[in-house]
């Protein structure tokens, strides 16, 4: 699994694992129920992660869908 986003924003989160599971991406947010406990305070941002294989297209699709900027830089 590799990380894309990396966000404090549950809303985003939510919407970027409804637009990958429509392209059949699967996704793991990493840090849900901590980030939960600590009360969104961003010491625990959520982290989005895709399978390896997938990253390119998901990448792909978050761009498209005008998310672009909150795509973490240095994956491929």
């Amino acid at each position: 699994m590799e990380e894309i986003i990396r966000t404090a924003d549950p809303v985003l989160v939510s919407a970027v694992e409804a637009l990958l599971a429509g392209e059949g991406i699967t996704v793991f947010v990493a840090d849900r129920h901590i980030s939960a406990v600590e009360a969104r305070i961003a010491a625990f941002p959520l982290r989005i992660l895709v399978p390896a294989e997938d990253v390119a297209r998901a990448r792909t699709a978050i761009a498209q869908a005008g998310w672009g900027e909150t795509l973490r830089q240095g994956n491929p």
